[in-house]
């Protein structure tokens, strides 16, 4: 009997295990690109109702949310929005991984601010080929992002490219690589001189060489609308090759990625914010 009892425990434990695996997504150490989603039609990450499509991360609460920092709203200028309130570092984080897409946001800033951000520049951004565990930007995987190609959203800096580093399960720092042709900054420059970047950042080509971390900060050539006017963000994402626009604007390219695929993460960093489109369409034919 007590061989018996012990098997069935064994059985217990082992689909407990299970169960609690099929409820919490996990992220593969490195994105195949050969099984990323290529959108042939568009798809709706925000369907105006729920976040099906994501799974949220945040530091410290990992795969838990008590603070409601991620929710969707029914009317806000109109119609529905993804509204993340900034309170804790984390995002929300597709269930799948993608590739060779168009990217299309629409977002606006809200009023709170928190913590050590709350008298600094509304920071926020997106993700791109997320690649790792959860949390990987530490070593001790409790951190905000995964190892990706950032969007940059931030106050007089929206549209900067940053390189994220992050870990790998055997706690290899790695830090994606990009190539971009750059002026002074270094800041982007089509006409500037090729450079490959490991890490760090690639501002966006009008930013501000007097840019302050202070609350709402703008630039002489922002491109971004004020604050509480809805901005539109595009990003081209081609094999190895990114174009971002602003508002209709180019305002930084990079090639040569060493990331061509992954998962796309939406960042709370310390301020109210609202998305009100999320969507993936195929790239336009050339």
């Amino acid at each position: 009997m007590k061989n018996v009892n012990r098997l069935v425990g064994l059985w217990l434990l082992i689909l407990a295990m299970a169960v609690g695996s099929w409820g919490v997504p996990v992220a593969r150490a490195t994105a195949d690109p050969n099984e990323a989603i290529r959108p042939s039609e568009t798809i709706r990450l925000f369907n105006g109702k729920d976040l099906t499509s994501f799974y949220t991360w945040l530091v410290d609460h990992k795969h838990e949310d008590p603070d409601e920092v991620f929710s969707v709203v029914d009317r806000i200028d109109g119609g529905p929005a993804i509204r993340i309130s900034g309170e804790h570092w984390g995002g929300i984080v597709t269930k799948e991984e993608y590739r060779d897409y168009h990217l299309v946001v629409e977002y606006r800033w809200g009023l709170a601010t928190w913590g050590k951000r709350q008298d600094r520049t509304k920071d926020a951004g997106i993700l791109l080929h997320g690649q790792g565990p959860d949390g990987n930007s530490t070593e001790d995987f409790n951190g905000p992002w995964m190892r990706s190609v950032e969007f940059q959203i931030i106050q007089g800096g929206t549209g900067d490219i940053i390189l994220v580093r992050g870990h790998t399960e055997n706690g290899e720092l790695v830090a994606p690589r990009l190539t971009a042709t750059v002026g002074d900054g270094p800041k982007w420059d089509p006409d500037g001189t090729p450079r490959e970047f490991e890490g760090g950042r690639i501002d966006w080509y009008g930013r501000d060489p007097e840019w302050n971390d202070v609350l709402g900060f703008r630039g002489r050539e922002d491109v971004e609308h004020p604050d509480g006017q809805w901005n539109r963000l595009e990003a081209f994402a081609e094999n190895d090759s990114f174009v971002y626009m602003v508002n209709g604007v180019i305002v930084n390219k990079g090639t040569r990625s060493s990331l061509t695929a992954g998962k796309i993460l939406v960042q709370s960093e310390g301020a109210e914010i609202y998305f009100r489109r999320i969507e993936l369409r195929p790239l336009p034919p050339q």
